[in-house]
């Protein structure tokens, strides 16, 4: 640490009561200033969220079924899912269930609110859609007092989207005792294709 900055770390310290450290520590100081810590330099900043990490509302019975006919969950799965819903970050990218079975899934997800940086759809998202239409599909396979555990996904990716609705097709490759193995084509309104996913599930019994 440089003459200079020493002096301004004593200098809040004072002011402050802050204690000056490393790494990348939040530390609240007077004032209503956050300091962040990064490689030893203290950089104040206005406090602006709660520095705790907001928690899920805990979800009631109704409010999981209407998370299933939200996601256009076919009404003979929803009794299977009914205790546990779709899943936060399928609520969240916004994907939308077309039909539903072990050996074919079709979905959409919107790419507004699902981009990076540059505009386009998020090559993660595509990875997300595979495994989401690949888990469910396997779990529908597994059936009663079985589950299904993915053990590898992965996605080559076409070419990119930057608005629209896309539709994820996953189709079963192996539906086995132990694997279950999807290929997951996702494609934009037009019908091109964006990226062709693979995913793998362990089908395992309940404990």
């Amino acid at each position: 640490m440089s003459i200079h900055n020493q002096e301004a770390a004593r200098s809040l310290r004072r002011s402050h009561s802050l204690s000056v450290g490393c790494g990348s520590k939040r530390l609240d100081g007077g004032n209503g200033f956050r300091f962040v810590c990064f490689t030893h330099r203290c950089q104040p900043s206005r406090m602006t969220e709660n520095p705790t990490p907001a928690r899920e509302p805990a979800a009631t019975a109704e409010n999981r079924l209407q998370e299933l006919i939200d996601a256009g969950v076919p009404e003979h799965l929803r009794p299977w899912l009914r205790q546990m819903g779709v899943g936060a970050l399928v609520v969240k990218m916004g994907i939308k269930f077309v039909e539903m079975s072990a050996e074919r899934i079709v979905a959409t997800m919107p790419v507004l609110g699902n981009t990076q940086v540059a505009g386009i759809l998020h090559g993660g998202a595509h990875v997300v859609m595979a495994e989401t239409l690949g888990s469910f599909a396997a779990s529908i396979h597994a059936g009663a007092n079985r589950h299904a555990v993915g053990i590898e996904v992965g996605a080559t990716h076409h070419r990119s989207v930057a608005a629209g609705l896309v539709t994820g097709t996953a189709t079963a490759l192996q539906l086995g005792r132990t694997l279950a193995v999807h290929e997951v084509v996702m494609t934009d309104e037009q019908g091109r294709r964006l990226s062709t996913a693979r995913i793998t599930n362990l089908i395992r019994d309940n404990a």
